[in-house]
């Protein structure tokens, strides 16, 4: 009988070592697709979307990754709106070298938090720029895509320093010190924050 047992507890010991193997798998996996953004009032963490956009998601994580968006401005930030940059002129009319990402509109609404590509008229005019909802901007939901949401650090986004309330251009703006991958950074505290907040 008690060899029984223990070859029923060895089973099990067993069983058990592909599930807790797979855990750092999966954690890992979340935190490929979880951007922490910087400024100099803390650490923004942001989850991507490829659910939703696959395609801009894979933009974001490759200049992310070339250190694209580090030390870029908040070049355009209007109160109870949003607030914009990944435009390396720091004018709103800049990009990256890369051809223009087509439109991934969803029915996804955008509210406090939402993260969208920013564009020019043409839908299909998306590059690197990006903003963050301060509120309800229900007026663009199907009109712009949605790619990420900020799952963390909103205290951060509503620091950003402010511009004009109409064309929301901003003398001495705020900047991006970092934006990194989560999978990638070396902050733990930001990715045990960031694998807490996905349920880890």
């Amino acid at each position: 009988m008690k060899i029984a047992q223990i070859a029923f507890l060895a089973g099990l010991m067993l069983a058990l070592v592909p599930a807790f193997a797979a855990k750092p798998a999966s954690a890992a996996a979340d935190l490929e697709n979880v951007v922490f953004l910087k400024t100099k009032d803390g650490t923004v963490i942001i989850k991507l979307r490829p659910d939703l956009a696959p395609k801009h998601v894979e933009r974001i994580k490759k200049l992310t990754r070339e250190g694209f968006y580090d030390g870029i401005v908040f070049h355009r930030v209007i109160d109870g709106f949003m607030a914009q940059t990944g435009d390396p002129t720091g004018t709103g009319m800049g990009g990256s070298d890369y051809p223009d990402v087509k439109a991934e509109f969803t029915d996804t609404p955008f509210v406090r938090g939402t993260v969208g590509a920013a564009r020019s008229q043409d839908p299909d005019s998306a590059n690197s720029q990006f903003f963050i909802c301060f509120d309800d901007a229900s007026f663009l939901n199907g009109k712009y895509t949605v790619w990420g949401e900020v799952i963390d650090g909103m205290d951060v986004v509503d620091k950003i320093k402010k511009g004009d309330p109409q064309s929301g251009a901003v003398q001495g703006p705020d900047k991006i010190v970092k934006m990194e991958i989560a999978a990638d950074s070396s902050d733990a505290a930001a990715k045990a924050k960031a694998a807490e907040l996905l349920g880890q």
